[in-house]
């Protein structure tokens, strides 16, 4: 019980540093309102899933082995980081007479799908379930066991990173109620957001 607390609370200083992810959720909140965050958010942590069920399955192993393919998903994930910068640089913002109304069920399935691959293609992920995770498994486990072990400990911070997650996404919503409300306010909003996420796809470069 003590090595799972230990483990939770390295996992929430681990998910608190901001990265893609954290900042996928926070600029869908701050330009899309509270339901795109939330949205973002499950959909951050349904890549994080996947990556737990391949770290346990062993195929994340495979991508480590061959530094190539770690450069070719960090650069891939940098590619669609700025490809949601451009996309939302040139992007309509919403008509005054739209209001500051929750996106439609399409927009919010984009919403979804997008929070999945910045996850997905983030490498950073893939390393914590393969060099971090580990150090936290008891020795003398059992294939199985082991596998058990790295679900229950992947469990935990699911549990944690998308509790944190959905804080972000409603702060993110809160603060910037009142600028949504309004078309320069919905204008400036894209410009920032877009310029974070082209901003964070040219640090991978740097």
């Amino acid at each position: 019980m003590t090595s799972l607390a230990g483990f939770a609370l390295a996992s929430l200083a681990l998910v608190a540093v901001p990265g893609p992810n954290l900042v996928y959720i926070i600029t869908r909140s701050v330009q899309d309102g509270r339901r795109a965050g939330l949205v973002s958010a499950l959909g951050v942590e349904t890549g994080t899933l996947v990556h737990c069920l391949l770290a346990v399955g062993g195929l994340a192993a495979l991508v480590t082995d061959h530094p190539i393919a770690l450069t070719v998903l960090r650069y891939a994930g940098a590619g669609y980081l700025a490809h949601l910068g451009v996309r939302t640089l040139l992007s309509r913002p919403a008509q005054a007479g739209d209001g500051p109304q929750q996106p439609a069920r399409g927009r919010l399935l984009r919403v979804y799908g997008d929070a999945v691959l910045v996850n997905l293609l983030n490498p950073k992920v893939i390393l914590f379930f393969l060099a971090f995770l580990p150090q936290f498994l008891p020795t003398g486990l059992s294939a199985a066991g082991t596998r058990a072990r790295m679900l229950l400990l992947g469990a935990v911070f699911l549990a944690v990173a998308l509790t944190l997650d959905l804080c972000y996404a409603l702060l993110g919503a809160a603060l910037t109620g009142r600028l949504r409300g309004t078309p320069r306010g919905r204008r400036w909003l894209s410009y920032a957001v877009g310029g974070v996420y082209l901003t964070l796809a040219a640090l991978v470069f740097t």
